[in-house]
């Protein structure tokens, strides 16, 4: 069909939270800051240098944390993670039926990267540090019609690059705040993915939202 479905990283495919919650306290306990691993593990989504602001660090320091946080993430992050129930299953449906597998994130692209060789993902093309709408940008260059993510960055994302939402129910958020923001569907997981998938024409992008 030469066209791609594209999928978020974080609380989608993977669960990195073991390892999120051990490198944010990591990185607080060496800076002397009071950041909470165990609230950035549950609220996987948005950009770290957000996260760093809500937690207070100081704004002239954000650069270096998160140079440091990306640092620290191969060695404590990238053991800990797994793959989410239905992930292989999902990109494997994607191939079978004649698309491209795309993966944007918000993460750091090489350690995005990481994870997908590590757990052996079958990812055709990934484009990191992109969030909600700006994934758009990734999502319409490379020709996704589908997109699924677990946050409502996601939903706007492949809303606004005119792909069908799709939405997980394996992150932060629930299926009714999901639905509304404006989802086609929601599953419980991937797993749910493949049976989908093989109603779908992939060729059936939507207008973008303006």
């Amino acid at each position: 069909m030469g066209t791609a479905v594209g999928f978020d990283l974080d609380m989608t495919l993977i669960d990195p939270r073991p390892g999120m919650v051990a490198v944010m306290n990591a990185l607080g306990e060496e800076a002397g800051l009071p950041l909470d691993g165990e609230h950035f593990a549950a609220n996987l989504g948005p950009p770290l240098d957000m996260v760093l602001r809500d937690f207070g660090a100081p704004e002239d320091r954000i650069g270096a944390l998160v140079d440091r946080f990306r640092q620290l993430y191969p060695e404590i992050v990238i053991p800990e993670t797994v793959a989410l129930p239905g992930a292989h299953e999902a990109l494997a449906a994607v191939h079978e039926a004649g698309g491209r597998t795309v993966v944007v994130t918000g993460k750091y692209g090489p350690n995005a990267a990481l994870h997908v060789k590590a757990l052996g993902l079958a990812v055709d093309v990934l484009v990191g540090e992109l969030w909600s709408d700006g994934k758009a940008v990734a999502l319409r260059e490379h020709g996704a019609t589908i997109y699924a993510g677990d946050h409502l960055g996601d939903v706007r994302g492949a809303l606004a690059a005119g792909a069908v939402p799709v939405g997980v129910t394996t992150g932060p958020c629930t299926r009714d705040e999901l639905l509304e923001a404006g989802a086609e569907v929601v599953f419980e997981s991937l797993a749910e993915f493949p049976a989908w998938l093989s109603r779908q024409p992939l060729s059936g992008a939507r207008e973008p939202v303006k």
